[in-house]
């Protein structure tokens, strides 16, 4: 072979490469519907970050009200609309969605992005018939987040795992002036009031449906937890508690109002943190509470990003999913906001990891909390569905957020306990009966 010969095959390999290069690295404009909450916002705040890794791809956020994303991202992925290229979903949409082939497996993330790595509850939740359809973002359980100096004010110890009948004892003690004793989700929604109540029934022995998929709310288990709920939410609540959701709690909690919050371990940051909570160094964990069952009430989610199967630009939405639910993303977090701020509940290395343990005071409660839910015998007495505070099922969505205005309307006065007892059976078992269940 000649010099020129040689030489110019050194180039046409050498160009060959680029192109593959080029051809390799994702490029195009994404859309991503995410949730208004903190760890979210953040993270829209850190695109420039994304783009110094990829230049070629332009992301644009729709940032939306949890109940309203719910919403959009529905219609959008059942239409195959490609309105959005990444979506924020949940734990109870990713196994319905993925089997009915509305989304992208994820199964093919770079090898470095560590599959593995991700805690078994959480990964298991996403996955079905072995494909990955969603990345965890960051993961959940609930337990009780409260005021250490108002319970020491009363005279009490919270245990590491309460009762409800002490939750109560502790609401009414720490309930003075413009301090309200407790704070509950009150908001209507499947994924607001009906994720508290349907965990806290759980620990009350009540459950959805029987085995025979017959509506429970005739029952005296629904019947307690509800009128428990009241008593609390009544007395020992702030006023105007049925348009409270996350959000608006977490803010009453970061003012010093709320005695006691049950609700996300996600928000144990936000309520510790000296930047935006003025009760930060006052702030205790505890499991969810029980009656004693052998059920607590708390649930397990993840916010997890997902691909749906009508987007056109499937390898730029991948990197990005990839790159936000990366050990390389929770260490930039660190980075810039201190390893106390990183989104928790995905990864074992994380909990391996005594920079984020040392930080992070609510670490071991958080692991814990989720280490105990099983969504596969949520309930006292069987039931013929998994979900620890939801019902995986695809018409779940639609009757729990017609139950959760029902308590949310007795909550606001509108009606009676019984009665919205009443119309949450009616309402879950025609939509049962015309499911064909």
């Amino acid at each position: 072979m000649s010099f020129r010969t040689s030489l110019g095959l050194a180039s046409a390999l050498a160009v060959a490469a680029s192109m593959a290069a080029h051809a390799q690295t994702p490029s195009g404009t994404i859309t991503i519907a995410t949730v208004n909450n903190g760890d979210m916002i953040r993270m829209q705040g850190l695109t420039s970050e994304f783009n110094a890794q990829y230049p070629d791809i332009k992301v644009e956020w729709v940032t939306l009200e949890e109940n309203v994303l719910r919403s959009r991202v529905t219609q959008d992925v059942a239409t195959k609309g490609g309105q959005f290229d990444v979506m924020t979903i949940g734990t109870y949409e990713v196994p319905i969605w993925g089997e009915n082939g509305w989304l992208v497996s994820l199964n093919d993330l770079p090898a470095e992005w560590d599959a593995d790595d991700i805690l078994p509850a959480i990964r298991s939740g996403l996955t079905v018939d072995g494909e990955l359809y969603a990345a965890p973002f960051y993961a959940e359980s609930s337990m009780v987040m409260y005021r250490t100096d108002l319970m020491e004010a009363a005279g009490l110890t919270m245990p590491e795992a309460p009762t409800w009948e002490f939750i109560r004892e502790a609401a009414e003690a720490m309930t003075e002036g413009d301090v309200y004793g407790i704070c509950l989700r009150g908001k209507a929604g499947w994924g607001e009031n009906m994720a508290l109540l349907s965990a806290m029934g759980n620990s009350f022995g009540a459950r959805w449906f029987d085995e025979d998929w017959q509506a429970q709310f005739d029952t005296e288990q629904w019947a307690n937890t509800i009128n428990f709920y009241m008593d609390l939410m009544t007395n020992y609540g702030p006023p105007g508690a049925a348009n409270n959701g996350f959000n608006e709690n977490l803010s009453l909690f970061q003012q010093g109002k709320c005695g006691m919050w049950i609700d996300a371990t996600v928000a144990a940051s936000f309520v510790t943190n000296p930047n935006d909570s003025t009760v930060a160094d006052k702030v205790g964990f505890a499991l969810a509470p029980d009656n004693g069952l052998g059920k607590r009430g708390n649930w397990l989610w993840a916010w997890s990003l997902a691909v749906p199967a009508g987007s056109q630009q499937t390898e730029a939405a991948k990197a990005f999913v990839a790159w936000a639910t990366s050990k390389e993303y929770t260490a930039l977090v660190a980075e810039k906001e201190g390893w106390a701020n990183v989104p928790p509940g995905t990864r074992q290395s994380l909990y391996d990891n005594a920079e984020y343990t040392s930080a992070a005071s609510f670490a071991d409660m958080t692991l814990r909390s989720i280490n105990s839910a099983d969504p596969t015998q949520p309930t006292v007495d069987p039931v013929p569905y998994t979900g620890v505070q939801f019902v995986a099922i695809p018409e779940f969505a639609g009757f729990a957020t017609e139950v959760g205005q029902e308590f949310a309307n007795a909550l606001a006065g509108q009606q009676s306990a019984e009665q919205a007892l009443e119309r949450a059976q009616a309402v879950t078992t025609d939509a049962m009966e015309a499911a064909g269940y």
